[in-house]
């Protein structure tokens, strides 16, 4: 009588491979350290004698008296202030260089400059309307082209870089103000086209 297949099963065959394996990782069943359960216990019960002890029906008169407008706190101005650093060296600085020498012969320096250090309307009327032609620094003539910034500034905007280039590089010309500018922008607002070199400007002295 033949055995059957069932009374004989075949032997696992094992690779190499599985036998490099390692037995699948499980959680140990270790139980809750007893300090780390005192420690919740405590803190539960801390909980409870807290809110069981707590006042919820304390009168709002017994607070320091402020107001809402005292606990809002000082409103800050919605305008920043302008940088006029900040402004010279993404503005100016290509041109008039960050040391204020310009390029000889072709930009003028704004260093030790009359018109810099000048009348503040004048100064803030260039900015807005930019020049085309000759105009004379510190007795040497340039011919070349300053943009307009009237389209592209504020006057607050230009009053900043202004003032900033009126106190650097030795330069020791007062500040200029926002209104200062504006009223330049009003006094020549006919003007459409950048001033004709200096002999459309109005006097720096």
């Amino acid at each position: 009588m033949n055995d059957s297949p069932d009374q004989h099963p075949r032997e696992v065959q094992v690779s190499r491979q599985q036998a490099r394996e390692n037995p699948d990782p499980h959680e140990a069943t270790n139980p809750i350290p007893w300090p780390l359960l005192a420690l919740v216990a405590l803190l539960v019960a801390f909980g409870i004698v807290y809110i069981g002890r707590s006042q919820i029906d304390t009168p709002s008169t017994w607070g320091d008296g402020r107001d809402v407008s005292e606990l809002a706190g000082e409103r800050k101005s919605s305008a920043a202030k302008a940088d006029g650093a900040a402004i010279f060296a993404s503005r100016c600085v290509a041109c008039h260089q960050a040391t204020g020498q310009g390029l000889p012969g072709v930009f003028p320096p704004l260093a030790g400059s009359e018109w810099v250090q000048g009348k503040d309307s004048t100064v803030a009327a260039i900015l807005l309307h930019g020049i085309n032609g000759a105009i004379t620094v510190k007795g040497t003539s340039y011919n070349g082209a300053m943009p307009a910034f009237k389209d592209q500034l504020s006057d607050d905007q230009i009053a900043a870089v202004l003032s900033h280039v009126r106190s650097q590089w030795g330069n020791t010309a007062a500040p200029v103000t926002a209104d200062t500018v504006a009223k330049a922008r009003e006094e020549h607002h006919a003007r459409s086209a950048p001033f004709a070199g200096e002999k459309e400007l109005p006097p720096h002295e």
